[in-house]
């Protein structure tokens, strides 16, 4: 699957449309992003399952304001539209296909189980 740009417009129904979506925030003035996003795309060939996609921060400041992107380039792991990981810096390939293999084996079930524990709703 290709990599998708995320807007305001799409980025909602993206991460609701999807169970497991892996956000770039990024700009294109960015170094280390640029440096990431080969890297970024060759991982994504091979995972058709998930979503791939990259949210320009200087074009979707809101986007970025929302998260409280501070740095970039920032990975933002959505599964079952729950935030599971979420950290700046860029990965080596090896490192970002560890995370991925980790949250694949993540047992969203109990994840959920957990936000409604902590959150004291029923």
């Amino acid at each position: 699957m290709a990599v998708i740009e995320l807007t305001q417009e799409v980025f909602e129904n993206t991460i609701s449309g999807s169970d497991f979506v892996i956000v770039d925030f990024w700009a294109p003035w960015c170094g280390p992003c640029r440096s990431f996003a080969p890297t970024y795309e060759s991982v994504s060939d091979d995972h058709p399952n998930i979503v791939f996609a990259k949210v320009n921060t200087e074009d979707e400041q809101d986007i970025a304001m929302h998260f409280q992107i501070r740095s970039i380039p920032t990975l933002m792991i959505f599964r079952e539209k729950v935030i599971i990981f979420s950290q700046a810096g860029a990965l080596p390939e090896s490192g970002f296909r560890d995370l991925i293999e980790k949250a694949s084996g993540l047992d969203m079930a109990e994840v959920h189980r957990q936000i409604v524990e902590e959150s004291g709703s029923v």
